[in-house]
């Protein structure tokens, strides 16, 4: 059960942190942190978790993650849904967390896109359901090649939640504009649930690209580095 906590909490804190700082902070007048700020939260919620809880669960915090390492032959397959089935549950409890921040604002009418994931119409920039999954697919390969090679026996030790959580900011400083930038299963679900409508009919595409990049990684890791 502590790994499957440690799941929750960290999965949480991501969400928690992430998309609050795109839904409260990013737009503030005057003061917001933008696209670059939001980068940041992101990759620091990973960052500060690897380290706080990484060393119990392993720190998958995504579902994509998880699914990438068991492709790489870096975990076993049995503990597959309940690490799915945590980070989906921190996920949520962050996003119901938000939503009630958001609504007992004065003057509360909506709570707008939440910070969701989409394409087309959805889509920051307006980019479509091509270039949302192509996006997807290659920044999520290249988070877990970033994963399975800081955290293999052959690198530096200590070092990997740094290039982790540097190499999440890179993704969103990218894809921000594309997708809102997921990566993450776990955290486009969280937030397509309370949005609803088309956010959470575009969902599919959270899971699919993100997964197949990540399982792809698996497989390059291990023509890369072979037997540790």
């Amino acid at each position: 059960m502590k790994k499957y906590l440690a799941e929750l909490f960290g999965t949480f804190w991501l969400v928690f942190g992430g998309c609050g700082s795109a839904i409260f902070a990013a737009g503030f007048p005057e003061l917001g942190i933008g696209f670059m700020g939001v980068a940041f939260a992101f990759g620091l919620t990973v960052l500060t978790m690897a380290y706080a809880v990484g060393h119990i669960s392993g720190g998958h915090f995504n579902p994509a993650v998880s699914l990438g390492l068991w492709a790489g032959g870096k975990f076993s397959s049995k503990e597959l849904i309940p690490y799915i089935a945590s980070q989906l549950l921190g996920a949520i409890l962050a996003a119901s967390f938000l939503f009630l921040i958001i609504s007992n604002k004065e003057g509360f009418e909506s709570i707008g896109g939440f910070a969701a994931n989409g394409y087309g119409a959805l889509s920051p920039g307006e980019y479509n359901l091509t270039a949302a999954f192509i996006a997807e697919f290659v920044l999520t390969m290249f988070f877990l090649l970033i994963i399975l090679g800081s955290t293999s026996e052959r690198a530096p030790k200590g070092f990997a939640p740094i290039a982790i959580g540097l190499g999440l900011t890179l993704i969103h400083l990218i894809s921000i504009p594309i997708t809102n930038t997921s990566v993450n299963p776990a955290r486009s679900m969280s937030q397509a649930l309370f949005v609803g409508g088309e956010y959470l009919t575009q969902s599919w595409l959270f899971w699919v690209a993100p997964i197949a990049g990540a399982v792809g990684a698996g497989f390059i890791y291990k023509i890369l580095f072979g037997k540790e």
